[in-house]
């Protein structure tokens, strides 16, 4: 067990300096950190740790996503499809509409059409529950798997989109994470005031082409159509058709722009959405056209000429910022359900700098009566237990730079308990040294038992210190994730530092002094 191979001493050295490397842009000025991540090449360290809201200050917004408008908006679409198929197959029906989950309406004549509605209704949605009474009556009804598996999309899909617009507008280092069946936790390290976050966060950005309904008698829409008001024009408004010919989800890229020098937003579409756009304008050219926001008509230009290139721009008398934040809002994609801010509140970064200060002195202080500890009860062994404990903590900061983990308050009481963790196996090594000592081994025999029979124990109260740890993570949420990465991270640190670097800095000096007793 005292014998090195010359590789483990070269892999122990070079895990020692490299840790140095990485851990040390934490220890560098602002304006110097800044210049390293510029300047230096891709190879060399230059990440540090992130701080945690609590730690910087800060804005926190808890977000929840209305799935029942998503819900409804699905029972939408399933009753725009039964009456497309019922009046493809000529099936009389009354009283159509959705309501409590549910799309209901009766048959004319149920004898006749019994078995052609249940099949053309199993086509609508097959995850539905379907009945159809005697009496023509007819349910269909979302199963509690379909609606769980929309609210799960919708939850995916907004975490994801909320993500991009975040990370779009210069926010960095953002904590974006799901909390509970319609919540999304949001956390903003460094902004103070996230007004114009909260409202890019809150725009739905649901972009879709409709043609204008003529049909309809006077002012009012009629099936098939509604009425949608356009913007920047009060009191206007235009009755377009419900039916999508072309959406914004096909969208590849939007930006920006000027047109004729007034801002405006050109948008470019995928293969597919472009196909579409062009057969939709080819069929209808010297016909309006509407291009609606979020329920709003943002612009009706008339289509002049068959579009193929599948590229546009959308104008709208918008001023530059709003045009940009367009852009961006369709770049990064529709929200799937709106979301409101359902609370809100800042760390201020006086508050954050203070935790911080406080989280050093805590770190500092318990290294040092740690150290003193060691040195008074284990001599020489405690300086050099001491030293590895040093450079355990110099890891630890150096594998959270690489990881880009987010360091909390929490956090900082993990690395505290990781130095606890640190102590307790050289304890246990050197307690067994001594009882070997005292039953007449020689220095190199006890050396060698003490951290062999010490070693079982070690990894077990490691291994049950680290199984706790990864049950924290996954099943707990903002601070508890933030102490539960600290101190799996320190337990393996810890592990290295006490059993193969302490290990070698005392097989060093016994090689180097021999000396004839030692003091432990």
């Amino acid at each position: 067990m005292l014998h090195f191979d010359r590789w483990k001493v070269i892999l122990i050295l070079f895990l020692t300096v490299a840790g140095i490397l990485y851990a040390l842009p934490n220890a560098l000025p602002a304006a110097q950190k800044d210049w390293l991540a510029a300047n230096v090449s891709d190879w060399l360290p230059s990440k540090t740790v992130n701080l945690g809201l609590d730690l910087r200050g800060g804005s926190h917004l808890l977000l929840e996503a209305d799935t029942k408008a998503v819900i409804a908006e699905r029972l939408q679409s399933m009753v725009e499809a039964a009456r497309t198929e019922l009046r493809k197959q000529d099936i009389g029906y009354t009283d159509l509409n959705s309501t409590d989950n549910s799309v209901t309406f009766r048959l004319r004549d149920y004898a006749k059409d019994h078995d052609a509605v249940y099949k053309i209704m199993r086509g609508v949605e097959d995850k539905s529950d379907i009945s159809i009474g005697a009496d023509g009556a007819v349910r269909m009804t979302l199963t509690e798997a379909a609606i769980n598996d929309i609210n799960s999309q919708i939850m995916n899909q907004s975490i994801e989109i909320v993500r991009r617009r975040i990370d779009e507008s210069g926010t960095k280092e953002p904590l974006i994470q799901r909390q509970g069946a319609d919540r999304i936790v949001v956390q903003l390290p460094g902004i103070d005031n996230p007004e114009h976050v909260k409202e890019l966060i809150g725009k739905t950005a649901k972009m879709s082409f409709h043609l204008l309904d003529f049909d309809s008698v006077g002012n009012h829409a009629g099936p098939g159509a509604q009425k949608l008001p356009m913007r920047g024009k009060e009191g206007e408004s235009l009755i377009i058709k419900k039916r999508v010919m072309v959406s914004g989800d096909m969208l590849v890229d939007s930006q920006p722009t000027f047109d004729r020098d007034a801002p405006v937003v050109s948008f470019r579409f995928n293969s597919l959405g472009a196909k579409k756009f062009c057969d939709v304008t080819r069929d209808n050219v010297g016909k309006p056209f509407a291009i609606v926001l979020d329920d709003e008509i943002i612009s009706a230009p008339v289509i002049r000429d068959a579009i193929c290139g599948g590229q546009g721009i959308i104008s709208g008398s918008f001023d530059v910022k709003e045009a940009a934040d367009l852009a961006l809002l369709l770049r990064a994609g529709a929200l799937p359900a709106p979301l409101k801010v359902v609370e809100e509140r800042s760390v201020g970064p006086t508050l954050g700098a203070d935790s911080v200060a406080s989280g050093k002195k805590a770190c500092v202080m318990a290294l040092a009566f740690v150290t003193i500890l060691l040195c008074t009860v284990y001599a020489l062994f405690g300086v050099f237990a001491s030293a590895a404990l040093l450079i355990n903590m110099v890891l630890l900061i150096a594998v959270m730079s690489i990881l880009q983990a987010t360091l909390t308050l929490p956090g900082i009481a993990g690395i505290v308990l990781t130095i606890g963790l640190a102590v307790d196996a050289n304890v246990l090594v050197f307690e067994r040294i001594k009882e070997e000592l005292r039953a007449g081994r020689s220095i190199l025999s006890a050396l060698d038992v003490g951290y062999t029979r010490a070693k079982v124990t070690i990894i077990d109260s490691n291994l049950s210190a680290l199984i706790a740890a990864l049950i924290l993570f996954s099943f707990g949420t903002g601070p508890i994730k933030g102490f539960a990465v600290t101190m799996c991270i320190g337990v393996v640190t810890s592990y290295f530092s006490a059993i193969m670097l302490t290990r070698l800095m005392i097989l060093t000096w016994v090689r180097k002094a021999k000396p004839k007793t030692i003091e432990v």
